[in-house]
């Protein structure tokens, strides 16, 4: 990514104003701050820590640049492929549900956004939202390792807040916690971009559990 246009796409893309509802999911930390697993600042570092350096090393990274790589071939066998492949590893309805109802939202403003066939995608696109991200991302120019870390912020970001908000978390401690995580990303991504297909492959048991749990978690104020 050279370009100041592809910049500022990038930006637009992980802007946490887009309107895919991604500040109505906690994937779990919710329920883990109820339980007691998350009760300070060192606690929910430990916790996406782990998710960076499995779960999105192993799976959701090396998914979307196969998405990528797909969305610039216009393949959309491969696209469809892999969006099965990522919804297959979603552990609970939870998260197969935020993925799928924030895929349509980003879906739908790819389309009112004239995105170079989304149009004629929208069904596809809409069935995960990491899909409609890979897409935008290669139909915008901007760069795939570019788009794996801005994937990997974005998440970041969006779980640090909603933890600032219900461990609750000072916004300086958020901060900080975010500062030490994204260090993390750039190998992360490295690792994601060397995995085979035959790799791809991780298990957060926690996550799953927690997420699982939250589904009747008696008082929430997050859909996951």
């Amino acid at each position: 990514m050279t370009t100041d246009p592809a910049l500022l796409r990038l930006l637009h893309l992980v802007s946490p104003s887009l309107p895919t509802g991604a500040f109505a999911y906690s994937q779990g930390v919710e329920w883990a701050v109820e339980s007691g697993w998350l009760r300070k600042a060192a606690d929910l570092e430990d916790w996406l820590g782990d998710q960076v350096r499995t779960t999105l090393t192993g799976v959701d990274l090396p998914l979307l640049a196969r998405l990528y790589d797909a969305s610039l071939a216009s393949d959309d066998a491969a696209l469809a492929e892999w969006t099965a492949r990522l919804l297959a590893s979603r552990e609970t309805r939870e998260l197969r549900s935020e993925e799928a109802n924030r895929g349509r939202a980003l879906a739908d403003l790819l389309v009112a956004l004239a995105v170079p066939g989304a149009a004629e995608r929208k069904a596809l696109l809409g069935r995960a939202q990491a899909t409609g991200f890979a897409y935008a991302a290669a139909h915008w120019n901007i760069g795939p390792r570019q788009t794996l870390i801005a994937y990997t912020w974005s998440w970041l970001e969006n779980l640090v807040i909603a933890a600032v908000k219900i461990v609750p978390l000072g916004q300086t401690q958020g901060q900080q916690t975010l500062a030490r995580l994204i260090e993390e990303v750039p190998a992360a991504v490295d690792r994601a971009l060397q995995t085979e297909d035959a790799d791809i492959g991780a298990s957060s048991p926690a996550l799953a559990i927690a997420s699982s749990l939250h589904e009747t978690q008696y008082t929430r104020l997050f859909r996951s």
